[in-house]
């Protein structure tokens, strides 16, 4: 190497950005919600309409477009009755993501859960992502409380 150069390292062109929802509880028991959340086609209510368009989906696997950003498509990987579901994205996506549904019953008809959702983005565009990411969870859990709890507040 010649004096006053230097080495330039390896430009890192992916992270892993980590974002979680806020935990939402749900007036039934972990049963009910696992059995309603682990099945892809019980998702339409769940659904972001103004945000996710063109939603088709299998018992395990799902496909849908995301506005501005493309076509995704996911399947379940996990599944631990009553606790998890894990699902990670199919191979063809713009940007590749592992969902956990996390699901915990403190007493009766009182179950927890939440969404955390891990994903490999450009750094350039990690904080929009993080942004769009969490109000897409929190929006899913949102509609998850009105969907058991209708008429009460989140």
């Amino acid at each position: 190497m010649e004096e006053g150069s230097r080495r330039l390292g390896t430009i890192k062109t992916r992270t892993m950005t980590r974002v979680v929802s806020k935990i939402q509880a749900i007036r039934q028991n972990e049963d009910k919600v696992y059995e309603f959340l682990s099945d892809f086609r019980n998702l339409d209510p769940l659904i972001p309409g103004d945000k996710i368009s063109s939603w088709k989906s299998s018992e395990n696997q799902c496909h849908f477009q995301v506005t501005g950003i493309g076509s995704f498509g996911m399947e379940i990987s996990e599944k631990e009755p009553y606790k998890l579901i894990k699902a990670v994205s199919l191979q063809n996506n713009p940007m590749p993501f592992t969902l956990w549904i996390q699901l915990k019953q403190v007493e009766e008809h009182d179950t927890r859960v939440r969404l955390t959702a891990e994903a490999s983005t450009n750094p350039f565009i990690r904080g929009m992502v993080n942004k769009y990411l969490k109000q897409g969870l929190d929006a899913m859990i949102d509609k998850l409380a009105e969907y058991f709890n209708p008429g009460s507040a989140s």
